[in-house]
């Protein structure tokens, strides 16, 4: 099953602002296929802003409803206004491989829990919004192998499949494609089989 991610290259981020009550929330989001490129955008934000009275935090690192690679951080906000409500934004968005910092300059006026909340949410809605997206699908390796006169014959059929082939090997007795099936297909070969006249060997 696709889902969305951020359409953004590694070590990059979309930046956006939001002001209430004279505080500047300034949000970063970035493509966090694992923890670490999340921890890079936090300590990127960290480093950008050292002044900043807070930099909260959220992370899916993996597909929407991953429940083990996560996270989120209230920074020093009071328990529950920040970092949960960045997170329940995320959550709530369908999205997966994200990261968030919110990086908030107080303004002088207190914004209390239920404030607090609302901004923090609403900082992190206003970058999805204007967030650029792509379909991720989940795929798996599986290595088939054939005949040197089917390489073409293979190649074609896989493209309309869209299948994309991640690896060549090629040997004294044929050629062995590395290809990344989609992980909630059937891995139904009999159409490819067919047109290689049964000169395919599926070796996973």
């Amino acid at each position: 099953m696709s889902y969305p991610i951020p359409d953004l290259p590694a070590g990059e981020w979309q930046e956006s602002e939001l002001e209430v009550e004279r505080s500047r929330f300034i949000t970063w989001v970035c493509h966090a296929p694992e923890t670490s490129a999340f921890e890079r955008l936090l300590a990127a934000a960290r480093q950008a802003h050292p002044s900043a009275s807070h930099h909260c935090s959220a992370f899916i690192a993996g597909p929407p409803g991953e429940q083990q690679a996560i996270g989120f951080s209230d920074d020093g906000e009071p328990g529950g206004t920040a970092g949960r409500p960045m997170y329940q934004v995320l959550e709530g968005s369908g999205m997966g491989q994200i990261g968030c910092v919110v990086i908030r300059y107080f303004g002088g006026t207190k914004l209390g829990t239920g404030g607090l909340a609302r901004a923090y949410s609403q900082a992190v809605a206003q970058a999805l919004e204007r967030l650029a997206t792509l379909d991720f699908t989940p795929r798996a390796p599986l290595r088939l192998k054939l005949d040197f006169s089917g390489e073409a014959e293979a190649r074609a059929w896989l493209e309309s499949q869209d299948v994309p082939i991640e690896h060549v090997d090629y040997g004294a007795d044929g050629v062995i494609l590395t290809v990344g099936w989609p992980q909630n297909t059937p891995k139904n070969l009999e159409p490819l089989e067919a047109r290689l006249k049964g000169r395919l060997e599926a070796l996973d």
